[in-house]
């Protein structure tokens, strides 16, 4: 018996979040297992025919989705990030874009021998990788901090950049299709980019403005923006026809780029409705793929995608890299990562219906080919990378750095004392003031929700493989407790004891948070913040034979806290409990100690007393609590 429609619509949200959490467990783009998922329930079981299903809505519905899509990509594309980042990552994204669009739409149209606006499409659709596809194959790979930052922004910067440019090729193909002579088809085009940039300027100025000056309710924000978005990519599509979605382009630029505006929540407002709409659209769109399509395209398409891969690719990186510090081995990795991601599959999918529409009858074969070409390159180079990286040497050293949860005066404190032993260091904070101050003490610092989508992409988290709960906030300890447990690992995440009782209590059944309690001796975070209000600073200790680690406590009266130690092999640990510490001599101890007394630190400034290094004791470097 046939599945029933409310069955089928019901299967593919529970597919998308099994996918989505598939991709989460191995670490791998989750686009992967969406397009494998949908091609396995529709073309090869036949469970999911879309066109039966959704009939007449299936088109508007993937026309929506995309301008979802393009808006949140375009959201993301910040000018001050383009300026702010290596000459390698800038050149990457005009020079990249050039050669690989005129090399892909080369190789389609003779290869293939396809049409020359398909080609042109396809080309312009293939320089898209983006951060979705980037940020998973980074944290399996591990490269040095350089080329991840390289990648990591070329993709965050290319994807809204590549989608525009698709949109603007489009454009000028639906344009010369509805003109009979060139002067004709110039003004629809010109007609297009028009309304499409004044449209999309406007909405983004006004929704901007609204967002700024809060004239509406902030439970509202999310809803009114995503809603305003989708009339005015629909008005824009009636006053020119498919200019919609230059519309939403433009204005998620406008949006990112205007002061005093915030757009983090409308970010992490697009996880929740990408998780089953978004997801879904990738079966969906995977579900229509036919094999006959892709038969029909023969060893041709693999001919192209090999083109794109070992020599768009590499041509790009190299012509890029002029001029720039790469070394060779750099290069070489670069050339090879390069995924494709999920602007490309929606994009394609929604140019194809309408290509098909205006009479192109190769238009066929585009999502077939940009299917193709997300599948290959997700899959090759995320089984692939690891192992090259490791051949060409450009993998970071083991993961030895913190995460700091928190960007407190308490927090600061302690990544100033780890930055100053060459530790990486990163804290995350939601205080926009704590994160100024962690700034200006030159601390890496991220703005936001360490556990959101957006930080999967922008945090960075190159070198750093364990996290420190320093903060106050309950409810975001426990939720990026269970999110880092899973990252980590249960070994590698520590947090404060929450120094209250009725919250132990609540919490005790949750083993694997209780598991990360107790960290710097079964501190909590009020007494340690009362601790730096007395004038405790941190001071670095190294332990030998003339001054071991009885006489470290006798000297401070066993008021001193031991915070992390280096042992003999260098490796810095956190300090659970003092009682369990048996150092040895030759370790270095980071600790809170007390303020000196007022005649031991008289007696110093005037030269009476002899330092304790000079005896051979306790040669130390020393660091200040910021103030409170």
């Amino acid at each position: 018996m046939p599945a029933s429609t409310v069955l089928i619509l019901a299967s593919i949200g529970v597919l998308s979040l099994s996918f989505q959490w598939l991709a989460w467990r191995v670490r791998v783009p989750a686009i992967l297992f969406l397009l494998a998922g949908g091609i396995l329930v529709g073309p090869v079981l036949g469970y999911l025919n879309p066109d039966e299903v959704f009939g007449d809505l299936l088109f508007p519905m993937v026309s929506l989705a995309v301008a979802i899509i393009l808006f949140e990509g375009s959201l993301t594309l910040r000018f001050e990030d383009i300026r702010g980042h290596s000459k390698m990552a800038r050149n990457l994204i005009p020079v990249g874009s050039i050669v690989t669009g005129i090399i892909g739409t080369l190789a389609a149209r003779w290869v293939l021998d396809i049409s020359w606006a398909v080609a042109l499409l396809f080309g312009a659709i293939s320089i898209v990788t983006g951060p979705t596809v980037i940020a998973p194959l980074l944290r399996s790979v591990r490269p040095s901090a350089k080329l991840a930052n390289v990648l990591r922004w070329e993709g965050i910067i290319i994807d809204p950049v590549g989608a525009l440019l698709a949109v603007l090729v489009f454009e000028g193909i639906v344009s010369w299709g509805q003109g009979n002579v060139f002067g004709h088809s110039l003004y629809i085009f010109g007609k297009t980019l028009l309304i499409g940039f004044v449209i999309g300027a406007l909405a983004g100025y006004l929704n901007g403005l609204v967002l700024r000056k809060h004239l509406m309710p902030q439970y509202l924000h999310n809803a009114a923006t995503l809603t305003f978005m989708l009339g005015m990519y629909a008005f824009s599509n009636e006053l020119a026809h498919e200019s919609g979605l230059l519309t939403v382009t433009v204005m998620g630029i406008w949006m990112a780029n205007m002061k005093q505006v915030s757009v983090d929540s409308i970010l992490e407002f697009k996880e929740s409705l990408s998780v089953l709409l978004i997801s879904g659209l990738f079966i969906i769109l995977a579900a229509r793929v036919e094999f006959a399509a892709i038969a029909d395209l023969g060893w041709g398409l693999a001919i192209v995608l090999a083109v794109l891969m070992l020599v768009a690719r590499p041509l790009s990186v190299f012509l890029s890299a002029i001029g720039t510090d790469l070394n060779w081995r750099e290069k070489l990795f670069l050339s090879w990562i390069a995924p494709r991601g999920i602007v490309a599959a929606a994009v394609s999918a929604l140019f194809a219906f309408q290509l098909q529409a205006l009479g192109y009858e190769s238009a066929a074969a585009l999502v077939p080919m940009v299917f193709v070409l997300i599948i290959a390159t997700v899959t090759l180079q995320s089984l692939t990378a690891r192992p090259i990286a490791r051949l060409l040497k450009v993998t970071e050293p083991a993961e030895y750095g913190f995460l700091i949860l928190g960007a407190n005066p308490v927090a600061r404190m302690i990544g100033q004392a780890l930055k100053k032993h060459e530790v990486p260091v990163a804290l995350a904070d939601t205080n926009w003031e704590n994160v100024r101050q962690a700034r200006m003490d030159n601390l890496k610092v991220y703005f936001g929700n360490p556990i959101s989508e957006h930080a999967s992409s922008h945090l960075d988290l190159t070198g750093i493989g364990n996290l420190l709960v320093i903060s106050p906030y309950k409810h975001m300890n426990s939720l990026a407790t269970y999110h880092f447990l899973d990252w980590f690992g249960d070994t590698s995440v520590y947090s404060l004891s929450e120094g209250d009782q009725d919250q132990k209590a609540r919490l005790q059944t949750a083993e694997k948070i209780q598991m990360t309690r107790g960290l710097f001796d079964g501190v909590s975070y009020a007494k340690l913040a009362s601790l730096a209000s007395q004038g405790y600073s941190i001071k670095t200790t190294q332990l030998s034979e003339e001054f071991e680690y009885d006489d470290f406590m006798e000297k401070y009266q066993g008021q001193a806290l031991v915070l992390f130690v280096f042992d003999s092999k260098s490796r810095i640990n956190p300090v659970r409990s003092m009682d369990d510490l048996k150092p040895d001599d030759d370790w270095i101890l980071i600790s809170l100690v007390p303020p000196q007394n007022h005649k031991e630190k008289r007696d110093r400034e005037n030269g009476e007393g002899p330092e304790p290094s000079a005896q051979g004791k306790e040669p130390s470097a020393e660091g200040s609590m910021p103030e409170s």
